[in-house]
């Protein structure tokens, strides 16, 4: 017989466990379980070790198994223990042969079953003693659905804080669900900026469900900066909430290019339209063209310059440099996205710049760097370089960490008066 039962079980207790795993629990010569798991079976008569300490709590399994004739352990563990569970360590510590697994539903199963919502296209990710990193970063991909195992720091109300230092342009609703199964079961839906002042009970998980809600109207333009639009005023892809000049990059960019009234500016590769806006905003004298390849990147375009109550934006749907034939001579240009022929666009944009004009490139990448470089240094042209890499302060339960943005070049170029 398997030496080592590891049973899952629910705030239900024994109640919710099949017959056959009662007969292993009476049958077993140690019982092994936290102090709460431990006290659903008070008529055990066999021995008893405390999970107060994992590291000690195994050795003391190794310890009977060496000890005791025919020994039968039967580990108790909450929900699936192979699911962010004490199975791992068992599995670490001990040959697989001599281990049995019998699962129970995991907090994550009950938890978007009681929300009615499919989760097999869920991110699950563990906070528990673990970097919030990984969360972090399925915000930024803009993940539909993620279901996170808290502990007593990443706490609800610590995620939720998070979520608002981020300022990301996506919405989550926070659901958190509280003793699952359990007689004093809750659960209940959440604005993040509703959440960060809240207690709960350590038995939690949270479900965070994306959705678009739609952004209020801007009845008081006045209200709004000069410079700097916030990230999550913009609308955004819905799969790549991340994919757009950040604020402090806009505002740099937007810098460099030294605008002035009565000018024609290109935004080529212009995404959401944030550098556009905010052009536009600042020269409203000026006629900006947004110049985008993608239906959707246009459609939010669109969306923003609505949003933002700017007119003097063109939306220029077509790939560059070819749709760009038909727009008038530039005194201004800025390069945030080439679809991979950032060359080509060089090429031509040298051919209708303005004399007196100003190239601004933001760009991700040490190819397109490198392309950028090279083709300026053979073009005869003044040109500046900036590496930025900023980073944002974000709450880390009752602390503060920075986290980095991405690394961009930006690339200034203006004409060689000689």
């Amino acid at each position: 017989m398997t030496p080592i039962h590891v049973i899952g079980i629910g705030l239900a207790g024994g109640q919710g466990l099949q017959p056959h795993l009662h007969t292993l629990i009476d049958q077993a010569t140690v019982l092994v379980g936290s102090e709460r798991h431990l006290h659903y079976f008070p008529l055990h008569t066999g021995k008893r070790i405390a999970l107060t300490n994992f590291a000690q709590g195994l050795e003391a399994i190794q310890q009977h198994l060496d000890q005791v004739l025919n020994p039968l352990v039967v580990v108790l563990t909450s929900g699936d223990p192979l699911f962010f569970g004490f199975g791992r360590l068992l599995l670490q510590t001990f040959a697989a042969d001599l281990l049995c697994f019998h699962p129970y539903l995991s907090s994550v199963q009950i938890a978007f079953n009681r929300l009615k919502v499919p989760w097999q296209d869920a991110e699950v990710i563990s906070v528990h003693g673990r970097s919030l990193s990984p969360l972090v970063t399925a915000w930024q991909k803009g993940v539909s659905k993620i279901a996170v195992l808290t502990d007593h720091n990443n706490t609800p109300a610590a995620i939720a804080k998070l979520f608002l230092g981020l300022n990301l342009p996506i919405h989550y609703e926070f659901w958190v669900c509280e003793n699952l199964e359990g007689a004093d079961e809750c659960i209940q839906k959440f604005e993040p900026e509703n959440l960060i002042n809240l207690q709960f009970s350590a038995l939690n998980v949270v479900v965070l469900l994306r959705h678009n809600r739609e952004k209020q109207d801007i009845s008081d333009l006045a209200s709004l900066p000069i410079l700097g639009l916030p990230d999550q005023a913009f609308y955004s892809f819905v799969d790549r909430p991340g994919l757009m000049t950040k604020r402090e990059i806009r505002v740099l960019a937007l810098a460099e290019l030294q605008l002035h009234e009565h000018q024609i500016i290109w935004d080529i590769g212009s995404g959401t339209g944030s550098v556009a806006i905010e052009a536009a905003r600042m020269v409203p004298s000026s006629q900006v063209y947004a110049v985008e390849k993608t239906a959707l990147g246009t459609q939010l375009i669109h969306q923003n310059c609505q949003h933002f109550q700017v007119n003097n934006v063109h939306i220029v749907l077509g790939e560059a440099p070819t749709v760009l034939n038909n727009l008038p001579d530039p005194h201004r240009i800025f390069i945030g996205g080439s679809g991979g022929h950032l060359q080509e666009i060089l090429n031509y944009c040298q051919t209708r710049l303005d004399p007196s004009g100003v190239i601004v490139l933001s760009l991700a990448t040490l190819e397109n760097f490198y392309t950028a470089s090279k083709w300026f240094d053979t073009s005869h042209w003044v040109v500046e370089h900036l590496q930025i890499q900023l980073s944002r302060s974000v709450p880390i339960a009752s602390m503060t960490r920075l986290t980095p943005l991405n690394p961009v070049m930006l690339i200034r170029a203006s004409r060689n008066p000689n």
